[in-house]
């Protein structure tokens, strides 16, 4: 159990928590969420210890130990891949060095012999027999096979990094653990296998996580940090929003009975009681909910933008044709003969496991790259729109506020001040904020300008890479729902499930060797279909 008691953390200028109280229990899972800049990550690192509180404590039951993730990528370098997840448990790598060090000695002492055997008693009761297999049944489920788990750190890939740190903090089954973004950098496969691992794990976890299907599926209670509060409410992330919603609806509507009030709250605990069902930790989260009183749900103080894209005219019957396709970067083939064709009503998500070939597929049609061969042709009645992975060449060099800054995508009848900052407020830019210099936006300002810019461009056909980076939850939350009611056509990556499933209506996965296309079919389907997924296997081994 952790206990947080009166903590609050002041910086020089800026009071980012005050008088938080709350307890985190063994076999719950907290997902903790809040606007970009709230606190989250800090809050992860006071109860770590790595900042420490301005006020109040942070108590850990006694003999319990803690885990978290950390994006330390390059502390490891000169380790193999299983020594690096066995120093998670920093108590047992510490005997097994010792040990070692022992029995290496060529003048073994009775002193060493002894010493030894208190080693070899500690040894077994941390675990450390069955130290090995337990870090290779890790590095497995999140995708690093054997042929890796002998290797240095250093001879891995950024993405395995990502993965062998992630198997050092779940590793030695600790009491209470604390991820930070943990599905970054996973493949599919990888974040299913954590979340299985996460569900069955029977202590503590704590987890900052943008990805609301992730969240929905391992969480039984949200903290919520707002105006430096932490509030604790039990369910997943879609009950916390459905329910704080609801109750916010009920609580401005002045002419609704008290009665009716009472049932609507009363019908929708049902409903999500019914729903968790599915797994043990599920079933759990289930009892929790039949015991929310009206009491228990609160109106959210969360504001969420407004995103919605009008397209001046309809598509007509062609919309892109895609013909052999290839490109070559520093040596290596990111894209060989992709081929394929889409329709104006297409909603397409593009997949795969190297995210610079979608990259470089979305610079080429949008007219950025040049491939080194094939063709690409957009019908004559579409219009595009482009939201890069990496947009910083549209601010870096830019000495231009906000306002101004967004003139330059607006239309005669749109380019007057009035309708420009009221423009903006709808996308949370509000006040004095609008005079912001653009240059110094932080991740999440930039991409709501640049879908603000999008927006003004009244496309049919957008074409985004990757755009829930960056953002907070409402502002993908709003995202999302913009893009379900859109009526042109879409093109976007993405590493959100729940993104991917409510949008797309088509899936194609890019590989250098070709893709796997999928027409009338949703997320889920792709990846349930064995049929589409040994394709998929066979394009990647081809």
């Amino acid at each position: 159990m952790i206990t947080v008691t009166n903590v609050g953390l002041q910086f020089s200028d800026r009071k980012l928590f005050d008088e938080v109280n709350i307890k985190f229990t063994p076999g719950n899972c907290y997902g903790l969420i809040g606007a970009n800049g709230a606190g989250k990550s800090t809050f992860l690192k006071v109860l770590s210890g790595d900042v420490q509180p301005t006020s109040g404590d942070v108590n850990i039951s006694a003999g319990e130990r803690l885990t978290m993730l950390r994006q330390n990528h390059y502390d490891y370098e000169e380790y193999n891949v299983l020594d690096t997840v066995i120093m998670g448990y920093k108590r047992l790598y510490e005997v097994m060095q010792e040990k070692n060090a022992i029995y290496m000695k060529e003048d073994f002492t009775d002193e060493d012999g002894i010493r030894a055997a208190e080693l070899e008693g500690e040894f077994g009761e941390l675990g450390g027999w069955e130290a090995e297999s337990e870090a290779a049944v890790l590095l497995q489920g999140l995708g690093i096979d054997e042929t890796l788990q002998q290797k240095t750190m250093s001879e891995l890939t950024g993405g395995e990094k990502v993965k062998v740190l992630l198997a050092q903090a779940l590793f030695g089954k600790p009491d209470i653990l604390l991820l930070d973004e943990p599905t970054n950098g996973l493949d599919t496969k990888s974040i299913q296998w954590l979340e299985e691992f996460l569900i069955n794990f029977p202590n503590t976890v704590i987890v900052v996580s943008h990805d609301r299907h992730f969240l929905n599926k391992v969480c039984t209670h949200m903290a919520d940090v707002d105006f430096g509060k932490i509030k604790l409410y039990v369910g997943n992330y879609d009950f916390w929003l459905e329910s704080s919603q609801l109750a916010s609806r009920l609580a401005q509507d002045s002419n609704a009975k008290k009665e009716e009030q009472i049932k609507e709250l009363q019908d929708f605990i049902a409903r999500f009681s019914a729903n968790a069902s599915k797994s043990k930790q599920a079933t759990s989260r289930k009892k929790m909910l039949e015991k929310i009183t009206l009491d228990d749900i609160q109106p959210s103080s969360r504001r969420y933008p407004f995103v919605g894209f009008t397209p001046e005219r309809e598509i007509g019957n062609d919309l892109l044709r895609v013909e052999n396709l290839s490109k070559t970067i520093d040596g290596v083939k990111v894209l060989d003969n992709i081929t394929f064709s889409l329709n104006k009503e297409d909603k397409t998500a593009f997949i795969g496991r190297n995210d610079i070939a979608i990259t470089t597929l979305f610079k080429i049609i949008s007219g950025e790259l040049e491939p080194d061969s094939g063709t690409y042709k957009w019908g004559v009645t579409t219009s595009q729109a482009y939201l890069p992975k990496d947009n910083s060449e549209y601010f870096n060099n830019s000495e231009l506020n906000i306002v101004d800054w967004l003139r330059q995508f607006a239309s005669k009848e749109e380019s007057d001040n009035t309708f420009l900052r009221g423009f903006l407020g709808r996308m949370l830019f509000s006040g004095e904020d609008v005079m912001k210099q653009v240059s110094v936006l932080s991740g999440g300002e930039k991409v709501r300008c640049m879908l603000s810019k999008m927006m003004l461009s009244k496309a049919n056909v957008l074409v985004l890479d990757d755009p829930t980076n960056h953002l907070d939850l409402e502002s993908i939350t709003a995202l999302n729902d913009g893009l379900i009611a859109f009526k042109g056509a879409l093109l976007f990556g993405s590493h959100d499930h729940q993104f991917i499933q409510t949008i797309a209506n088509r899936i194609i996965e890019v590989s250098d060797n070709g893709v796997v296309d999928r027409a009338d079919t949703t997320y889920d389907e792709f990846l349930e279909d064995k049929n589409v997924q040994e394709q998929v296997e066979k394009l990647y081994q081809a």
